[in-house]
C-alpha cells in the first residue's frame, strides 16, 4: 500500500470539520463528529472487532486541537475530552474516500443499540 501524504490539513473555524487534501488530489471535509466516532482508539476500537464500541450523542462535538505525532499522522482532541486517537494519513485518506458509507454505518449501528447522534452512551 502506498502511503499518500497530506499537502494541506485545515481545522474550520467552527472546529466541526477537519479539512484535509493530499498529494494523489484527494481533499476531504471530515465532520468532527465523523472522526470522534471512528477513532482509530483503543478506546473506541478495542483489541478486536467484538470490543468496537458505538459511541452515542456526538452530534455537536467539536475538535480543540491538532498535533502532530512525527511525520505520519496527527492526535485530535475534542470537547469531550477523547484524546487518545493517533489518525494516520493512510487512515485519514480512506476515512475520506469511504466516509459516506462509515457514516451510514454508524447511524445503523446507532439505530440497532438504541443510540443516537444527541444524546451520549456507549455500546
Amino acid at each position: 500500500m502506498t502511503t499518500r501524504w497530506p499537502t494541506e490539513l485545515r481545522l474550520s473555524k467552527d472546529r466541526r470539520t477537519l479539512t484535509i487534501a493530499f498529494d494523489d488530489g484527494a481533499h476531504f471535509d471530515l465532520s468532527a463528529e465523523l472522526l470522534r466516532v471512528t477513532s482509530p482508539s483503543a478506546e473506541v476500537q478495542g483489541h478486536s472487532a467484538a470490543e468496537r464500541k458505538t459511541v452515542g450523542g456526538k452530534r455537536n462535538v467539536t475538535i480543540l486541537s491538532v498535533d502532530a505525532v512525527g511525520n505520519y499522522a496527527v492526535r485530535l482532541a475534542f470537547d469531550d475530552m477523547h484524546s487518545t486517537g493517533i489518525y494516520s494519513w493512510t487512515f485519514l485518506h480512506d476515512l475520506g474516500v469511504n466516509a459516506h458509507k462509515r457514516f451510514q454505518d454508524y447511524c445503523d449501528d446507532l439505530a440497532a443499540k438504541g443510540l443516537d447522534r444527541d444524546r451520549a452512551g456507549v455500546r
